[in-house]
């Protein structure tokens, strides 16, 4: 029986019901505007992805020594890295090949000039330091001729540089942000094999024609553009076809690996420091960003859904889940080189990993360290291209 006595609770006071309702009111603004905040950052993460880039400095000149023929930057992750390396400016030059590093210390590094610099030379002590190291095919030496493929988009100009019995070619796809010079440092290896090489464009790159958006698929509409370019080897002898793609560009070579009605005539795939998940990627970016994790998975989600692109400014969904070869690691059928170091602060190797535990009879990865994105043949150009010899040798793949 309940005591009538009890005392009961007394009512909450007008003045506190007030105060709860104003607290939940602040705390539902903020959220509000938390979410909104995420939203924003995400969308433009979103549009950074598909947008192509433009070369942007990341390196300080702080002296030039035209007499000595040395140039000494401030010092940094790439800037010190042993090897041969380009380097983009603006003024007199635009762009200088690096030697040795002669000197360094905490803060600078001293290397030798590659490339004879004038004493009137004026430049931009605002540069950008790159793997990139020959910028014209015919600092080469080798003959080529330029082509144009013909694609959905329109003609996609190639380089072509004839070897052996033209019946083994290597199409060699280049990364984003870049052009078909970036391929040019592996052109020697297959020249030397007898591999005929096409270096190509493709859609978007600033050499070849825009799509209607005008932005990155990531690979997932890329790779038509380099199938085309499979289509004009075929029709010029080659019977035995490799693909090489560095960074982006392997992303799509794996793409046309997986889709291309000429399958049958592929032979394999080299792949330098490639993207083979995109969702890795891009999360280890939205780290280096200091961005929360929602970041990333808002922004994948934007760009995989077809209402969200008037936003994100992608021509059409990106399908993510199509781009994760590792999750398709079973519908690969040809050989694989992967060349990536494991300190690559750009594109993680997990996934080349990944893609050799799922495919190890397909995908040969030898470890390389210290030599970053794309810089494997900069760091060690011996070792890089004995591994591309001797697998190649492996596969009974050179030309006659």
């Amino acid at each position: 029986m309940v005591d009538s006595r009890r005392a009961a609770m007394p009512a909450p006071s007008p003045a506190l019901l007030a105060g709860v309702r104003a607290a939940l009111a602040v705390l539902s603004a903020a959220l509000g505007l938390t979410l909104s905040a995420l939203a924003v950052v995400s969308l433009r993460v979103a549009r950074r992805v598909v947008t192509p880039a433009v070369r942007t400095p990341d390196t300080r000149i702080l002296a030039l020594d035209t007499g000595a023929q040395t140039i000494t930057l401030g010092r940094t992750a790439d800037t010190e890295l042993p090897g041969r390396y380009g380097l983009f400016t603006s003024g007199t030059e635009s762009y200088f090949k690096l030697g040795s590093v002669l000197a360094e210390d905490a803060t600078s590094v001293k290397r030798k000039l590659l490339t004879q610099i004038g004493a009137q030379t004026r430049i931009s002590a605002d540069a950008a330091f790159s793997g990139w190291y020959y910028d014209h095919p015919e600092e080469l030496h080798i003959p080529f001729t330029s082509e144009l493929i013909g694609s959905a988009v329109g003609p996609c100009p190639a380089w072509l540089f004839p070897a052996g019995d033209g019946q083994v070619w290597v199409i060699q796809v280049h990364g984003r942000g870049t052009t078909r010079a970036e391929c040019l440092r592996a052109v020697p290896v297959f020249d030397s094999l007898g591999i005929t090489t096409l270096v190509v464009s493709y859609r978007n790159d600033g050499d070849a024609p825009r799509s209607r958006a005008g932005t990155y698929a990531l690979g997932a509409t890329e790779w038509r553009d380099v199938d085309a370019a499979v289509g004009f080897a075929r029709r010029h002898g080659a019977r035995r076809i490799l693909l090489m793609g560095w960074s982006m560009g392997g992303a799509i070579a794996l793409q046309l690996e997986l889709n291309s009605a000429h399958r049958d005539a592929l032979a394999g795939l080299i792949l330098e420091s490639p993207v083979v998940d995109w969702r890795i990627v891009l999360g280890h970016q939205a780290k280096l960003l200091r961005l929360p994790a929602a970041v990333t998975g808002l922004a994948i989600g934007a760009l995989q859904t077809e209402w969200a692109t008037p936003m994100t400014g992608a021509g059409a969904a990106i399908p993510f889940d199509r781009l994760d070869v590792v999750a398709r690691a079973a519908e690969l059928r040809h050989p694989i080189l992967i060349l990536h170091s494991d300190d690559d602060e750009f594109v993680p190797s997990h996934a080349s990993h990944d893609l050799v535990v799922a495919r190890p009879d397909l995908v040969e990865m030898p470890v390389f360290e210290v030599a970053r994105h794309t810089k494997l043949w900069n760091y060690d150009q011996e070792r890089w291209s004995d591994s591309i010899r001797g697998w190649l040798a492996r596969q009974g793949l050179t030309g006659a």
